[in-house]
């Protein structure tokens, strides 16, 4: 998609622009709408991924996440 990007750039001004500079700028228009959605499909998640549930490595963190969830049982603060 990136080589896309870059191949609109050149052909709009090496080429595109002899003939006409209206078509020259919406191809670079289109090609800059590109890359975002490059980012957006590359860092796309599955339907199946639950990255929502990975821990964070902090275990305080983590624990207090798993009370508000409701996967543990509130801790007693009489200890």
């Amino acid at each position: 998609m990136m080589g896309t990007c870059i191949g609109m750039f050149v052909l709009a001004w090496a080429v595109v622009r002899l003939w006409s500079v209206p078509a020259a700028v919406g191809m670079c228009l289109f090609a800059m709408v590109i890359p975002p959605v490059a980012a957006i499909v590359a860092n796309r998640r599955g339907p199946d991924d639950r990255w929502w549930d990975d821990p964070s490595g902090d275990p305080k963190s983590d624990e207090w996440w798993d009370e508000l969830d409701g996967k543990r049982r509130p801790r007693s603060h009489d200890q």
